[in-house]
């Protein structure tokens, strides 16, 4: 994913779902340096990480 992208969905969380390594997880912020993100898993709000947002993808939702 790229910078542009995962400022997309973080402005619109409800409408997406994003995974790293295969786990679901919400982006809590973007970094200054545009090139990584804080999340934590959809099933954990106490465990954050920083990651590379390049590391993460975008799954699609079927409505």
């Amino acid at each position: 994913m790229d910078y542009q992208r995962a400022k997309k969905i973080v402005e619109s969380p409800s409408e997406y779902e994003v995974s790293y390594n295969g786990v679901s997880v919400w982006i809590d912020q973007l970094h200054d340096d545009e090139k990584t993100a804080t999340v934590h898993l959809r099933r954990s709000l106490e465990e954050r990480s920083e990651v590379s947002i390049a590391e993460l993808k975008e799954e699609y939702l079927v409505h």
